[in-house]
């Protein structure tokens, strides 16, 4: 591995946010000024491929992206500022199961993304 991957690497597994490339260029070349944007989406599109690097589309124009862990969890993205909440939940895991289980399945993965805006305090 270069050391600018390594560099690419060390902002992903730092980052909570879901950062989309131009976010992940940002902070890289903060930390080493000679990491093009080229570099950056190359090294993204090889993460993505070896499975290290998951990519999401939240509906906005720009893919975000989060390393891959090892603990399942479900996003809600709030639609007015783009901030993505990561979550788990018991009684989904539950239902998406019985829910595969009543129409002939066996659940073997599944994805959940909620969109959502802010509740706005009632005056």
């Amino acid at each position: 591995m270069t050391d600018q991957r390594r560099v690419i690497a060390r902002v992903l597994s730092e980052s909570f946010d879901h950062p989309d490339v131009d976010s992940v260029y940002q902070r890289a070349y903060l930390i080493d000024s000679k990491i093009s944007i080229a570099t950056v989406y190359r090294t993204l599109k090889l993460f993505e491929e070896i499975n290290a690097l998951e990519r999401h589309d939240f509906g906005g124009a720009k893919a975000r992206y989060e390393t891959i862990s090892s603990e399942h969890h479900d996003h809600l993205i709030d639609i007015e500022s783009g901030k993505v909440i990561e979550f788990h939940d018991e009684e989904i895991e539950i239902l998406k199961t019985k829910i595969a289980d009543r129409l002939g399945y066996k659940l073997v993965d599944h994805r959940l993304e909620l969109y959502a805006v802010p509740l706005k305090n009632k005056t």
